[in-house]
């Protein structure tokens, strides 16, 4: 009872704190916006929402989704995005620790009231529901897929959904397949049947992503061209690579480099990234660490994307709680100081605190950070580089806990006698 009344009471002082702050859930209204161009037969990506005159970013599947949000008023949709989004805090929060390993329904919910009642006060969850954004349904699609029981049949759906809203989430679906083909010749080598469940929820994941993408190529078939042959392959148009809130590798290079288009080094760096960053997730469930593998392949993806908004990062909230995990089990005086630190980084807001241009097309002050402006724009992006360095010094260790709940991510029971031994 005390969890609950703590969380009511956070997520109450938080929806006051948000409207003295005066937020205008202006993503919201582009996304209502979609949904209104759809129901009137209008051109998808030739939409200028709400008065900044945003695009339209997403796949067409996503605007077929919003369409309901044209049933409600204003004011009523803004008060359901943000009451919806404070929910989805703790469904993240509560299967985070389904995946870190919380086995007790009871325990694990009431953990999940204290977690959220603090999580959401960090700045990837206040920026998201700033502009009621949609990262924190994504997140929940995916851990609600990686955290079901072994073997269900249906384990990809929740990938393949989150990927047709938005690509970024077909990377797990990539860390399944990869997996997968690893342990079929493992399975194959040894006489047994190739098939496994890995490979299973990545065949899950892309038929739900192609059907779902289909159906909304059969119900918007001119916007789904123009997304599909020319949309999909504008880096620049949810915004300017260099502005601060773009915490991706690309973003940091063009800050760095001082250049709007450091498109040689970020796609250097970012093949870099990608080939290290689902290593280290093979690797981890592989050796029935999910926990590990899930965050890993998270924190590449919004590293890699040409765009990664600092409210993509809900991640993190999986991450500081695997950590908090970690720290408490092993109490290492680095592990600590090293989730300490991070901590602080996501709830200090310290890339807003360097000049930045706020939307503005004329004015880009990022192109012109001195070395202290340059360090603090691209926090995020440097932690998550840490954590995959941390989480390949942690298998590379052999001290991971063994606990089947890590395991949820389903793990052939090959792999996960071999993990044990």
């Amino acid at each position: 009872m005390t969890a609950l009344l703590v969380c009511l009471a956070s997520f109450s002082a938080f929806w006051v704190a948000q409207r003295l702050a005066g937020v205008t859930l202006l993503d919201v209204m582009v996304y209502r916006a979609e949904g209104w161009t759809v129901r009137n037969g209008g051109d998808l990506y030739a939409l200028e929402a709400t008065v900044h005159k945003l695009p339209t970013t997403y796949p067409p599947f996503a605007a077929l989704l919003f369409t309901p949000l044209t049933l409600l008023g204003v004011p009523e949709m803004r008060t359901f995005a943000t009451g919806f989004n404070l929910l989805l805090v703790l469904a993240v929060v509560y299967l985070s620790l389904r995946l870190t390993g919380v086995e007790r329904r009871r325990q694990r919910l009431v953990a999940a009231l204290w977690g959220a009642a603090l999580l959401v006060w960090c700045e990837p969850v206040w920026t998201t529901l700033r502009y009621g954004q949609i990262n924190l349904l994504l997140a929940v699609l995916v851990l609600w897929d990686l955290t079901r029981r072994p073997g269900n049949r249906w384990a990809g759906i929740g990938i393949g959904l989150a990927a047709a809203i938005k690509l970024t989430p077909a990377l797990f679906a990539v860390m399944l397949a990869l997996a997968g083909l690893v342990q079929a010749v493992r399975l194959a080598r040894g006489g047994q049947r190739w098939w496994n469940t890995w490979l299973r929820g990545s065949v899950v994941a892309t038929v739900t992503f192609l059907t779902v993408t289909a159906a909304s190529w059969l119900v918007l078939p001119y916007d789904s061209k123009r997304f599909w042959t020319e949309m999909i392959f504008a880096a620049s148009r949810p915004g300017q690579a260099e502005d601060t809130a773009n915490q991706s590798l690309r973003g940091v290079l063009a800050r760095l480099l001082h250049t709007a288009e450091p498109d040689t080094a970020y796609t250097v760096a970012a093949a870099l990234v990608a080939v290290a960053g689902l290593a280290v997730a093979v690797v981890a469930l592989l050796r029935a660490r999910a926990a590990w593998a899930v965050t890993s392949c998270a924190v590449t993806a919004l590293l890699i994307s040409p765009i990664s908004w600092s409210h993509h990062w809900v991640w993190i909230v999986p991450v500081l709680i695997l950590l908090a995990a970690e720290t408490r089990r092993t109490r290492g005086a680095w592990l600590r100081a090293g989730t300490a630190g991070m901590t602080v980084l996501f709830y200090s807001f310290a890339l807003w605190w360097v000049p930045h241009a706020g939307g503005s097309t004329t004015s880009r002050p990022e192109l012109d950070q001195n070395a202290w402006q340059f360090t603090l724009s691209a926090g995020y992006t440097l932690a998550g580089l840490a954590f995959l360095a941390l989480a390949a010094r942690r298998l590379r260790e052999n001290r991971l806990p063994e606990n089947r709940i890590h395991a949820r991510v389903p793990v052939p029971r090959r792999t996960q006698a071999l993990a044990n031994e």
